[in-house]
């Protein structure tokens, strides 16, 4: 039993030691929030007003919308990919027989998929100054996964985040230069983790909880061809409560719980209109990863050889701030039709020292194009694509075995990219 427990222990470290899946943006962020930001690699975020996307980006920008009532809805589709390159694992992952057995799941496969996420947005005029929105959306989350029985299962199997945020929103025209907005979210997130444990099986933890923030916008218009836009999102804190389960050897099941705080954020952003067809438009975000330097887990109830209240490990992630910089364009071929360009630089917050297998996270660089057809007055169709340049990430993480097993580590690289398909429509009433 005293072996079971310790390996229960080791395991769940293992398996936490990253609470975060591949989103797409630096960290587990999904940057894609729009499907006409798509198109400009979201370069310009903060001071664009041309859907009701706005209201997720700067809600003060909704003051910029034209009166009445406006709708937008869009899908991507997410295709990213992480494939592991073995250097030199040591240990139980060498998958060297003899003496250690081989890998029947190899090299993991490559741990991204497709992933569909959708969203929403509504806009209105309650007065000719003040205006209300609502935002539904999936600001962080989607999966990794790799291969049963491959070298680093012991690191990492499934890692799966949902999130769904809804956020009400108001914006007030100050003057004709100035608006204000802000609005509040309410955030439910889940998170499904495994990783096989030895003895004791696969273990599979589920957590989840509901949390709230706040966000506030300003624009600025000294000019009827000009726009700048700043945007600050709170951090959000989680108290994430949920259950470790293992597969053979249930007497240590139990529920557990760890506290999650997601960053918070700054955008400044810029749009010109240099000529009556072509705007051009720039944006720099920081976001505050730093406030993801570790992960305690707690047991919420005794099991054979741990207590309730007791801490099962303290993982640290040592994360850094970010910069994301971006410029875009748009084209105006005709009344009914405008090309978008776009292109970004995102840091990741990640680092060799910490990096897992859940998040093969490093900095990229966006490249973005996208097309805005309009079939009628009120309605416009948008068509974007993007892909993500990302720097293969290193990898050297050790994996808690018990004694006499020799050291172990897993090492290599990540060889990573992903492609973003966005389809949005938004209409007018």
């Amino acid at each position: 039993m005293k072996n079971i427990y310790k390996i229960n222990r080791l395991s769940l470290f293992v398996v936490l030691a990253s609470w975060q899946v591949a989103g797409y943006a630096g960290g587990f962020a999904i940057g894609t929030q729009s499907g006409s930001g798509t198109g400009n690699a979201f370069a310009g975020g903060a001071a664009v007003a041309d859907d009701a996307s706005v209201v997720w980006s700067n809600p003060a920008g909704m003051t910029a919308l034209p009166m009445g009532k406006h709708v937008t809805g869009a899908v991507h589709a997410l295709l990213p990919s992480f494939k592991f390159n073995n250097a030199g694992s040591s240990g139980a992952v060498s998958c060297v027989s003899p003496p250690f057995p081989a890998c029947p799941g190899g090299e993991g496969g490559d741990g991204g998929g497709l992933a569909f996420v959708p969203n929403g947005f509504f806009a209105m005029d309650i007065t000719p100054a003040l205006r209300f929105g609502v935002a539904l959306n999936a600001p962080f989350g989607l999966k990794t996964e790799y291969n049963l029985g491959w070298r680093g299962q012991a690191t990492a199997l499934v890692s799966g985040i949902k999130s769904i945020n809804v956020q009400p929103s108001l914006a007030y025209q100050v003057n004709n230069f100035f608006s204000i907005g802000g609005g509040i979210s309410v955030q439910k997130l889940d998170a499904k983790l495994s990783g096989f444990a030895g003895a004791p099986g696969v273990l599979e933890l589920k957590a989840d909880d509901l949390a709230f923030g706040f966000n506030l916008g300003v624009t600025f218009q000294p000019s009827s061809s000009t726009r700048i836009g700043a945007h600050y999102r709170s951090s959000i804190k989680y108290n994430l409560d949920g259950t470790a389960t293992f597969s053979a050897a249930p007497i240590v099941n139990g529920p557990v719980r760890a506290d999650l705080k997601v960053p918070d954020s700054l955008s400044l952003s810029l749009t010109h209109q240099a000529t009556p067809n072509l705007e051009l438009m720039g944006d720099a975000t920081w976001t505050g990863w730093d406030s993801v330097q570790q992960l305690v887990v707690i047991r919420n109830a005794a099991v054979p050889g741990a207590a309730a209240g007791s801490t099962l490990t303290t993982l640290p992630f040592l994360w850094k701030d970010t910069w994301r910089l971006g410029v875009g364009a748009n084209y105006r071929v005709s009344a009914q039709m405008k090309l978008r360009f776009g292109v970004a630089h995102d840091q990741s917050p990640t680092n060799d020292l910490t990096r897992t297998p859940r998040l093969p996270d490093e900095s990229r660089t966006w490249l973005a194009f996208g097309l805005q057809y309009k079939p009628t007055k009120q309605g416009a169709l948008e068509l974007a694509y993007a892909h993500e340049f990302v720097k293969n990430a290193s990898i050297n993480a050790p994996i808690a075995v018990p004694p006499p097993t020799p050291a172990t580590n897993l090492i290599g690289s990540f060889k990573n990219k992903a492609d973003i398909i966005s389809v949005q429509y938004s209409h007018a009433f």
